[in-house]
């Protein structure tokens, strides 16, 4: 669905949005809640994920979640300072919380969760003041496509 040729020029946040986008296609072909998410630092993706919670009977296995671990382990860190979390859906409190625990620099989204989004949607947990953290909030980015991906996949379940 989402091969970059509806994309040509691509901008540097989209190009991980497209990245992410690839992963929430995994999600919804194995039955999942179609989101993924991809954290960057540099011009690298560090950590990849996409929602396995079916799979692996596990309500905390979120695409966030999944990529916010890769990423640690893979600079065998516990906080991600100088990243970016690219997710196709705006994050819930819990992975909104992981968020400001990894203390991640950026979170950017593609399409607004108007019944869980924890990142101004509902209420905006990673810029809270009363928090230690505050994460730099990007939001609508390849929005349409990130919609159509969820509207698809939920239209087929009814």
């Amino acid at each position: 669905m989402f091969d970059g040729k509806e994309h040509p020029q691509l901008n540097f946040h989209s190009k991980f949005m497209f990245e992410s986008l690839k992963l929430a296609e995994i999600a919804a072909r194995e039955g999942e809640i179609p989101v993924g998410a991809v954290v960057v630092r540099g011009n690298r993706i560090i950590g990849k994920g996409y929602n396995q919670t079916e799979k692996l009977k596990d309500p905390t296995a979120h695409a966030e979640m999944i990529a916010i671990s890769a990423a640690c382990s893979t600079i065998e860190e516990k906080f991600l300072p100088d990243c970016s979390i690219y997710v196709t859906l705006e994050p819930c409190p819990m992975c909104a919380g992981a968020i400001v625990l990894s203390r991640l620099k950026r979170v950017v989204f593609g399409a607004a969760d108007e019944k869980s989004g924890a990142c101004g949607t509902i209420f905006n947990l990673v810029q809270n003041n009363k928090l230690n953290h505050k994460t730099e909030l990007i939001q609508g980015i390849l929005e349409q496509d990130c919609s159509q991906l969820l509207k698809d996949f939920f239209s087929s379940k009814r």
